[in-house]
């Protein structure tokens, strides 16, 4: 897809990749506008094109008394401000046909979760909406196998799609990325974007909170650019250690700008 075809997306005349990014999860306003405008104050600044992430309800959860959500309406509804507020982009993620039309009403971009992206009605009902529709990789495909997820929102009548690259299962508790994936489903004609956080986790923990490695976020980031993405994927946390979700593989908001500085740069020298 062109990404022009995302509304309300900003310095496309940059040459700079897409950044997809904010909170795991929707866990209340306040929190959701600090990081909003720090993350868009950044972008801005870096000619970025930025796109808001935030998921107004957790589906799947290790534990039954794990966080879901502050209300579908009230956290939709916090994403819609956001967007209108900034003239920004925003994305959640959908678990269900019904949620696509609902979403739809508050959102620019339809996430389809990698656990889900071989449903087809899924899939079907956010390419109806008329909305870009961006597919996770399944921890469990190929990219190759990717195609034909894609397929099913053209054949849908919907030629907005972003593919999103988030590693592949190692073994029970770890993630592996093939970067070759990349080119691989760029090759389709698709806008691929790669996930360097959900790419680190570390999932199946005894204690049934699923770990991360944050720690090598930059390092993924890097390496992204250079094999040519044309954006990334970054949940992000100013106190990751409070956050509700997925807190052990988001990024300290204050480590943020200084790798989209260094990301910036490397993608000067890749496109040169």
């Amino acid at each position: 897809m062109n990404v022009k075809q995302i509304p309300r997306l900003k310095n496309l005349d940059s040459g700079n990749f897409l950044l997809i990014a904010g909170p795991c999860a929707i866990e209340g306003e306040d929190i959701a506008y600090e990081i909003a405008d720090h993350v868009h104050a950044v972008c801005s600044r870096l000619k970025i094109p930025y796109i808001f992430k935030g998921s107004y309800r957790k589906a799947n959860r290790s534990r039954l008394d794990s966080f879901t959500s502050i209300g579908d309406e009230k956290a939709l509804n916090i994403l819609k401000a956001i967007g209108e507020q900034y003239d920004i982009p925003v994305t959640t993620d959908i678990h269900a046909d019904e949620e696509a039309a609902m979403a739809a009403e508050f959102v620019d971009i339809l996430q389809i979760p990698a656990f889900l992206c071989r449903q087809t009605s899924l899939l079907a009902a956010a390419a109806e909406t008329g909305k870009v529709v961006n597919i996770k990789k399944g921890q469990f495909l190929s990219p190759e196998a990717m195609r034909f997820a894609m397929d099913k929102v053209l054949e849908s009548g919907n030629d907005k799609v972003i593919l999103t690259e988030r590693g592949t299962t190692f073994g029970y508790q770890d993630l592996v990325i093939d970067y070759r994936g990349i080119p691989t489903m760029q090759s389709f004609g698709a806008t691929v974007v790669l996930d360097c956080t959900h790419s680190l986790q570390q999932p199946n923990q005894a204690s049934g909170v699923t770990g991360g490695r944050p720690a090598l976020i930059g390092a993924v980031a890097r390496a992204g650019i250079a094999v040519g993405a044309d954006g990334l994927f970054i949940e992000t946390h100013p106190r990751p250690s409070e956050a509700r979700s997925d807190g052990a593989n988001m990024l300290p908001m204050e480590r943020l700008e200084p790798l989209l500085e260094q990301l910036v740069r490397i993608r000067e020298a890749v496109v040169r």
